[in-house]
């Protein structure tokens, strides 16, 4: 199964729910103040518009990009109930036509939450266009899931290859000044999708 089959089904078996809630991820909302520094974000492999709404609901403008037609719709529905603009677009981000030449160093926020749906060489690929994505000054801001969430089995990849470590990231955003690298354990609760104790890891980077 592709991945665009694969998280359409998951979103449609969700059914009115969202996988993963409506909440923000809880490591992108403790930054809010950091967010301040630039007003214009791209949400990657978005879902079903939890973070796209709310950095929105901050008064940025967002545009949010995820496969699933399912979880687009899903993501337009939140939306407009919380009356958040939100650019909504139906799109691979690993597709080789994407992005658009209009997409390039256009963002000051490229932001990519629990995006560990590929293994190494695909994530370098996902890695080098959200960097594309990113304006010079401008931040990439991830959250995911550390190889110890193996053990915890509370959501994220059950590969071992799509799982972050504080080497892998630091060596994937050498170039870049890592002004954030934490990798931590809490109790999440993401709709049903991540719910209980997990092993997290978050970054934010400034492109130089």
């Amino acid at each position: 199964m592709n991945q665009e089959d694969m998280w359409t089904t998951r979103y449609r078996d969700a059914g009115e729910h969202y996988l993963f809630g409506i909440e923000p991820n809880r490591f992108l909302a403790h930054r809010a103040a950091l967010l301040e520094s630039g007003r214009r974000a791209l949400a990657v492999a978005d879902g079903e518009g939890r973070n796209s709404v709310w950095l929105a609901e901050q008064g940025l403008d967002v545009t949010a990009v995820e496969i699933s037609s399912v979880a687009v719709d899903k993501a337009r529905r939140l939306a407009a109930g919380r009356e958040a603009q939100v650019r909504f677009i139906e799109a691979d981000m690993l597709a080789v036509d994407w992005p658009p030449a209009h997409f390039d160093q256009a963002f000051d926020w490229v932001i990519g939450i629990f995006i560990q749906f590929v293994g190494a060489e695909d994530r370098s690929r996902q890695f080098a266009t959200m960097k594309r994505l990113t304006r010079s000054g401008g931040r990439i801001l991830l959250q995911g899931y550390t190889p110890k969430q193996l053990d915890y089995r509370t959501g994220g990849p059950s590969s071992l290859e799509n799982l972050y470590t504080q080497d892998t990231l630091r060596a994937a955003f050498a170039d870049w000044e890592i002004e954030e690298l934490v990798e931590y354990e809490d109790e999440i609760a993401e709709g049903s999708g991540h719910h209980g104790r997990s092993a997290l890891i978050g970054l934010v980077a400034r492109k130089p």
